[in-house]
């Protein structure tokens, strides 16, 4: 691998994201001067300036291009897409299309420290959500089953699905009974929800303002 040339397009794409090496590095998983290393390494004649395939693919999903490109200049630096499954509310009922199999819904850039894998995205609709979300932004999420509530989602804020198939995004507490819910609004004026039985349940990820999402 050229790194002279990899180094040159992770400064390209970080530029156009706005990123600065030592947030691009931290988010990837590195110290905070781990890209600013490989490059000065590279510069005093390391011709791998100790990097490998394995954290330069970490840098690739964090700039949200692909490995291949990031490597060898291969194909487009189009920033992957991840599948928006529906729209959740948090104060009024909002049915849920869950598109987590298919992937065939519309589209967004997929947002740098995301990798597109097995991630979901959900509209947040209506202001039910104020100040925590607003109309519009989207909450990213994976699911480690399709139809389950993993203990480590208690207590956390949360994509759900109700029973009756409706979506929400609410912190969920264990309810008063084995398989039931507590489901906790996020503005401190709305109604909560007792001994909820869900179908599945999945910890937001990544919130990202509608200004700042790109759909396709």
């Amino acid at each position: 691998m050229d790194m002279g040339e990899i180094l040159a397009r992770i400064t390209e794409r970080r530029e156009e994201l706005k990123l600065s090496e030592q947030a691009l590095a931290l988010q990837s998983g590195m110290s905070k001067d781990g890209i600013r290393n490989w490059r000065r390494r590279f510069e005093a004649g390391d011709d791998n300036a100790g990097a490998n395939v394995s954290s330069i693919s970490k840098v690739a999903s964090t700039l949200g291009v692909s490995e291949l490109w990031l490597l060898h200049g291969i194909g487009e630096s189009k920033t992957p897409t991840i599948s928006i499954a529906g729209k959740v509310g948090a104060g009024s009922q909002v049915p849920v299309f869950d598109a987590y199999e298919k992937g065939d819904g519309p589209q967004v850039e997929c947002p740098p420290g995301i990798g597109p894998h097995g991630v979901v995205a959900v509209e947040v609709e209506g202001d039910s959500m104020e100040p925590v979300y607003s109309a519009g932004d989207l909450l990213f999420y994976s699911r480690n089953g399709h139809d389950s509530v993993p203990d480590d989602v208690v207590g956390y804020k949360c994509v759900c699905e109700d029973a009756d198939g409706m979506g929400w995004v609410k912190q969920v507490k264990a309810g008063d009974e084995p398989g039931l819910f507590h489901l906790i609004s996020l503005n401190p004026t709305g109604a909560n929800m007792w001994n909820v039985r869900l179908k599945w349940a999945a910890r937001v990820r990544l919130h990202w303002p509608a200004e700042f999402a790109r759909k396709k």
